[in-house]
């Protein structure tokens, strides 16, 4: 692997190392893809709690969207969960991911909004992507004062003929439209800078995030502060803040490297 960091980017579909370890080294990426699994069932959480007193609570700690591997946080899961919580008054969602699938975030975010309980987002480390489109939901959205929040353009990964890829390309600026249009309608800004903003990949603090309408207020930190999801190190302008999250994507790495050189001692 030539670069670690640029290869872990391409699972989000934007590397040619990715593509290039899929196709020539099939053994190799699957050990990638059962690391990064074995990675977000240690850290990631989904949970519904009913709190009592008509209380619901979501923690959203992890990718939104099935991965590989079927794990994840969908958009079905979600809305069976959110159903067993029963006649709750307010439905507190805890967030902290790096985004991932735009359609079960946008189903989400329809069953949060078409919900009759009042939703208090609470972003206690990282809303980014689609997790951003969830928080866009909340009646109130509070977020860390060491949190981010991060809007982009959507991404995908397409291969086939030309016809094929411009379909795709097509796929992707409907999604980018109905992103704008959600995030135009919570913080009142203009399309023109929405777009600006994804396009660029633009991370807002939690103050940031106030100023500019994605959060309507700063939680206090008792500690040293949140810390992000690691796995937000696949974007390309991650906030220095952030960055301690890279050393947990490339210990992942090392591990899948150091089983290949044992694997192949062996033989």
């Amino acid at each position: 692997m030539r670069d670690q960091q640029n290869f872990w980017s391409g699972l989000g579909g934007i590397s040619a190392d990715a593509w290039a370890l899929m196709e020539h080294e099939p053994a190799k990426w699957m050990e990638v893809l059962k690391a990064w699994a074995d990675h977000t069932e240690k850290h990631a959480r989904y949970r519904f709690v009913n709190k009592g007193s008509r209380q619901g609570e979501i923690t959203l700690y992890g990718p939104i969207g099935a991965d590989f591997f079927g794990e994840g946080i969908t958009s079905s899961s979600f809305k069976k969960q959110l159903d067993a919580l029963g006649d709750v008054r307010d439905i507190n969602v805890r967030i902290d991911s790096p985004g991932g699938a735009v359609m079960d975030a946008r189903t989400i975010y329809t069953h949060l909004t078409q919900h009759p309980a009042k939703v208090n987002v609470y972003i206690d480390g990282l809303a980014a992507s689609a997790a951003s489109v969830i928080a866009m939901a909340g009646d109130t959205i509070n977020v860390a004062e060491g949190g981010f929040v991060m809007i982009h353009e959507a991404r995908s990964v397409a291969r086939g003929t030309a016809s094929e890829l411009r379909a795709a390309a097509d796929v992707v600026d409907k999604a980018n439209t109905t992103i704008v249009d959600t995030y135009v309608r919570r913080t009142g800004q203009s399309k023109k800078k929405i777009v600006d903003w994804m396009a660029a990949e633009t991370w807002f603090t939690g103050a940031e995030a106030v100023a500019n309408g994605f959060a309507t207020s700063v939680m206090e930190n008792k500690g040293s502060g949140a810390k992000a999801s690691a796995y937000a190190q696949a974007f390309g302008n991650m906030p220095k803040q952030l960055l301690p999250g890279r050393a947990q994507a490339r210990a992942i790495l090392e591990r899948v490297q150091r089983r290949a050189a044992l694997r192949k001692g062996k033989k």
